[in-house]
């Protein structure tokens, strides 16, 4: 992969697939009117969200060269300048930035916030312990906000808290990756908390959804009491990323996770497709 292409991390973008998300939960996703604007929102918020990952790979650098796996990234590698990353950022951002704005002002005020969020982040919130996985679950209901504005969805309390709630999740793993490689670079967390973390924000999450699944509220608005079906999917979801970070020890990158492991990739495909069956044709 050419440098500055892996400098932009292309394959972070499945994580900007929540834009989506709104449509998917309102009957829309395959209505043309919306769904073109969600797609160009989709293609902003990478643009944007790749200057958000150079400019923090440049802020991190010499960290970055100490580390066993990071050190292999484009800018620490020293197979770009740092110069040459910044000039890229600056353009991406700029590209992103006009790009949703004229999809949708407001979804560009979300999305500067994101970026905004980040580079506090970057600059030092990092360094501050659940804090710094409090900013990367809130990154993805900014996500969940961008699909909302853009297309004219209401979100629901429930969509917003359970996607909290999962990026939580899949934040404290990879705070447990970052443990097992360099224990040193985060004081403030150990094995034992991460663990006892992950296993109480899996199993919130796990009955956030099956409680949303249930209720009265969701089958009236959905049309369908047969909801709760697509539990299954999430409690064996849930324990394979258990299975991951604490048998495997391979949870450093959730995108990593999702393109490359099976086993997750079928429990999501069957998910989207129970629930699109409920959603379409039930």
């Amino acid at each position: 992969m050419p440098a500055l292409l892996q400098l932009m991390r292309p394959y972070q973008y499945t994580k900007n697939l929540f834009i989506f998300v709104p449509l998917f939960f309102a009957f829309e996703f395959t209505n043309p009117a919306l769904l073109g604007p969600a797609a160009l929102a989709f293609v902003a918020f990478c643009l944007m969200a790749s200057a958000v990952y150079i400019f923090n790979d440049w802020r991190d650098i010499d960290e970055d060269r100490r580390h066993p796996v990071k050190s292999r990234r484009a800018l620490p590698a020293g197979r770009v300048a740092p110069r040459t990353a910044l000039l890229t950022a600056l353009v991406l951002a700029v590209a992103g930035g006009v790009l949703m704005g004229l999809v949708s002002l407001p979804a560009l005020l979300v999305t500067l916030a994101y970026v905004g969020m980040n580079l506090a982040y970057s600059l030092g919130l990092k360094q501050i312990s659940i804090i710094d996985i409090s900013l990367i679950a809130t990154g993805f209901v900014l996500r969940l906000l961008v699909g909302a504005v853009v297309t004219g969805v209401a979100l629901s309390v429930w969509i917003i808290v359970m996607t909290f709630l999962l990026a939580l999740f899949l934040s404290l793993a990879k705070r447990r990756d970052d443990v097992l490689v360099t224990p040193a670079a985060n004081p403030r967390y150990n094995l034992k908390f991460l663990d006892a973390a992950m296993v109480m924000s899996a199993s919130v999450v796990v009955l956030a959804y099956i409680l949303w699944a249930i209720s009265p509220e969701v089958a009236q608005r959905l049309g369908s009491d047969h909801v709760y079906l697509t539990s299954a999917f999430v409690v064996l979801g849930v324990l394979r990323y258990l299975q991951i970070a604490m048998v495997d020890e391979q949870s450093g990158d959730p995108a990593w996770v999702l393109l490359r492991d099976r086993f997750v990739q079928l429990v999501l495909a069957g998910w989207v497709a129970v629930f699109s069956w409920i959603l379409y044709f039930a």
